[in-house]
């Protein structure tokens, strides 16, 4: 009897702890690069008391930041004026590393969230946010979408206004569909699967886009997918 009991723990416990491993996975990773020392510390302690999140690597420059060797694929909270490379540059040298980037500043002025986007930042939010919108702002991203807080779609509808002024732009619906899930971060390669078409008719789609838009990026994309309601 006593060894049989004691073979169901050790079941039940080989089975908490892959239940704990399988969580453990599921948890986004999130790594941190912000200068100022109490900022960073609040961050942080948001992101280690969220129980999907897990806590990577913490630093005040992307430089040491670099070192640190975050996982690739991870969602970077990321300041912009930082010792060392700042602003678009940062969110670009992050990107390259192959992360997601969340900008959180206290610059939040139209040239500053329009670089951003450019430089490929996948959200933006001003540094006045609470604890609950940035942790809405980081699954959102990870999950491959762009997260959009009413002050930085202001700003993009703006600019997209300022600098495309005229006739209303007539997407089909097909086009539609491929400009949202392209703004929201699908590769064409993922789109063609999502929507049962070849990639090369996901091109001709683009062209088309580009044709009527304007815009040649992907930051482009998703001011105007914001601007015809096609991202929520």
């Amino acid at each position: 009897m006593t060894d049989a009991g004691g073979g169901a723990a050790a079941g039940s416990a080989a089975t908490d702890r892959a239940a704990e491993d399988s969580a453990a996975t599921d948890r986004i990773r999130v790594g941190v690069i912000e200068d100022h020392p109490l900022y960073r510390d609040a961050v942080a302690r948001v992101l280690t008391e969220a129980p999907d999140i897990e806590l990577g690597a913490v630093a005040d420059s992307v430089a040491r930041f670099a070192v640190q060797e975050q996982p690739a694929g991870s969602v970077v909270v990321l300041d912009l004026k930082l010792r060392g490379v700042q602003d678009a540059a940062a969110v670009l040298e992050v990107g390259h590393m192959g992360h997601k980037v969340l900008v959180v500043s206290a610059h939040a002025e139209q040239p500053e969230v329009l670089g951003a986007m450019q430089a490929g930042a996948k959200g933006f939010l001003s540094k006045d946010v609470d604890g609950d919108e940035l942790l809405r702002a980081i699954r959102t991203i990870a999950q491959d979408n762009a997260y959009v807080s009413p002050t930085l779609a202001g700003m993009i509808i703006q600019d997209s206004e300022d600098r495309h002024a005229g006739p209303k732009i007539v997407l089909s619906e097909r086009e539609k569909q491929v400009l949202r899930l392209v703004a929201a971060g699908e590769r064409d390669v993922d789109v063609a699967e999502i929507l049962n078409i070849s990639v090369r008719t996901v091109r001709s789609y683009l062209d088309r886009i580009r044709d009527k838009t304007g815009e040649r990026r992907r930051a482009g994309f998703v001011r105007v997918a914001i601007r015809e309601g096609l991202l929520r």
